[in-house]
C-alpha cells in the first residue's frame, strides 16, 4: 500500500479513471490536498499501487445500471473524469466504442450523480479536439474533430456546456495537450524515446517535424485542482499545457544528447493521414482564469526521467 496520510479532508472526491498514468498522479495529489477519495475504473488496481484511504470500485462507467448498484453513494463534492481511452481508430474499426466510452461514459455520470451536492465536474478533454485549426490553439477556435476519439471528446465538452447555460451545471472542460512524467506507460512517445537511447538502440521515428506542446504531470496536476477549487465556471473550456512549441525532432535530439547514446531513424515513419503539423496551446486563459503557469521546464523534466 501507498503511504500516504489522508488529512482532514476539504470535500468528497470521485475521479474517474482515476488508475491510469495521470489518474494516479491526481489521486496522490489529492489526497495530499486532504480530499476524501473515490476511484472509478475498468478494473481494481494490483495491492502494490492502492493508495491508503482511497476507495476503489471496478465499474465501467458505459453501463449506468452497473454504476448506480457499485457505487454505495451518488453524492460527491467534486468529480474528475479521466474515463475512456486513446483511440485514433476509425469509425468501422472501433471507433463506435470510443464514442461509446468518452461520450456515453459522460452523460451516464452526469445521470448517475446527486447534482445538488455537486460543486465541480471537471472534463478531461484533448488537444486532438482542435484537429486541424491553426496554431496556437486557443478554446474560442470551432473545434474540428477528424476521428471518433476526437468527436467523442467535442460531443462530451458541447453537451456539459449546454448543462451550464441551461440548468447551471457546474463544468469544466481542460484540454490536455502532451502529458509527459513519471510513471508513464513505456508505449508513449517520450518514455519510448528514453528506452530506445538508455538501451543503445537503433529505432524508426518520423522525421520530427511536428510541432508539438509538451506539460509535465506536475504542472498539469496543479492545474487540474486550481480548476476544481474555482467555482461558477458553468462549462468553460481551459487549455492545460506549456505554452511552448517544439520539434519533435528537438525532443528526440535533446534525449539522446542527455543519455549520450541511441541511434533514432529519422524518416522511418510517416506522418499520421491528416496530421496536425502545428498542434501547440494558448494558455492565456489559464493564466487569467486559473492563476496558473506552468513551472517545470522541458529540459529539467526530461533529465529527471532519465535519471530517475
Amino acid at each position: 500500500m501507498d503511504d500516504l496520510d489522508v488529512k482532514n479532508a476539504r470535500g468528497t472526491l470521485l475521479i474517474a479513471g482515476g488508475t491510469g498514468f495521470v489518474g494516479e498522479h491526481l489521486v496522490r495529489g489529492a489526497l495530499n490536498r486532504g480530499y476524501d477519495v473515490s476511484v472509478i475504473s475498468l478494473h481494481i488496481p494490483i495491492p502494490s499501487k492502492l493508495m491508503n484511504g482511497v476507495k476503489y470500485y471496478a465499474v465501467n462507467i458505459c453501463n449506468l445500471n452497473a454504476l448506480c448498484s457499485v457505487m454505495p453513494s451518488n453524492e460527491f463534492d467534486y468529480v474528475i473524469n479521466l474515463s475512456g481511452y486513446v483511440d485514433h481508430s476509425g469509425y468501422r474499426d472501433g471507433g463506435d466504442k470510443v464514442i461509446e466510452a468518452h461520450f456515453n461514459g459522460v452523460v451516464n455520470l452526469v445521470d448517475f450523480l446527486d447534482w445538488s451536492a455537486l460543486k465541480n465536474f471537471i472534463q478531461v478533454g484533448s488537444s486532438d479536439e482542435y484537429g486541424g485549426c491553426d496554431a496556437p490553439q486557443c478554446e474560442d477556435m470551432r473545434e474540428d474533430p477528424i476521428s471518433p476519439y476526437s468527436f467523442s471528446k467535442v460531443s462530451a465538452c458541447h453537451f456539459l456546456q449546454m448543462l451550464g447555460r441551461s440548468e447551471k451545471f457546474p463544468s469544466v472542460i481542460l484540454r490536455f495537450f502532451l502529458v509527459y512524467g513519471p510513471g508513464q506507460a513505456i508505449n508513449r512517445f517520450i518514455p519510448q524515446i528514453i528506452s530506445g537511447c538508455l538501451n543503445d538502440e537503433a529505432f524508426d521515428t518520423s522525421s520530427g517535424g511536428q510541432l508539438r506542446d509538451f506539460c509535465h504531470i506536475d504542472d498539469i496536476v496543479k492545474g487540474v485542482f486550481c480548476a476544481l477549487e474555482h467555482r461558477g465556471l458553468y462549462g468553460e473550456v481551459v487549455n492545460l499545457a506549456s505554452g511552448q512549441p517544439v520539434k519533435i525532432r528537438y525532443i528526440v535530439d535533446l534525449i539522446q544528447r542527455l543519455v549520450g547514446a541511441g541511434r533514432p531513424n529519422f524518416g522511418r515513419v510517416p506522418y499520421r493521414s491528416n496530421e496536425n503539423m502545428a498542434l501547440y496551446a494558448d494558455i492565456s486563459k489559464a493564466k487569467k482564469l486559473l492563476s496558473w503557469s506552468p513551472l517545470v521546464s522541458l529540459e529539467d523534466g526530461i533529465s529527471k526521467l532519465i535519471n530517475q
